[in-house]
């Protein structure tokens, strides 16, 4: 079977503040945001760092009840999630499913970037949240 991941798309950190965020990463690497969005779907938002072909997005809540508020209420800042590029998000996401592994969206739907995503649940993928997502 050919690999359904074609590459990581991006490493997402939870953060407080976010232009702090932004300005460590100006400052200590040299890196500027190439996107920045607020998906209120989420409740999120976001800052892309492009390092190569892939991105760091730095993640701070618009509100407190989202996954990311939740996330940082219980665990503090940190690696929240890795995401990988696929060709199709709902085949790659039917795979998941067919091999039995929980999910947290039982259908693809849209992302930043004017993408589509879905989330494998962590329980499912050794304690990590993994995104799946197909550029448009």
């Amino acid at each position: 079977m050919d690999s359904l991941l074609t590459e990581i798309d991006h490493v997402a950190i939870a953060v407080y503040d976010l232009e702090a965020a932004i300005a460590w990463y100006a400052e200590v690497f040299g890196a500027d945001v190439v996107h920045r969005e607020i998906v209120a779907s989420d409740g999120v938002e976001e800052a892309l760092i492009r390092v190569a072909d892939s991105y760091v997005q730095l993640l701070t809540p618009t509100r407190e009840d989202s996954p990311v508020g939740k996330y940082l209420a219980a665990k503090g800042e940190g690696l929240h999630h890795v995401a990988y590029r696929v060709v199709d998000c709902a085949v790659a996401l039917a795979a998941v499913k067919a091999s039995g592994a929980r999910v947290i969206d039982d259908a693809p739907r849209p992302g930043s970037r004017n993408t589509t995503v879905a989330f494998i649940h962590p329980k499912a993928s050794f304690s990590t949240l993994i995104e799946l997502v197909q550029e448009n």
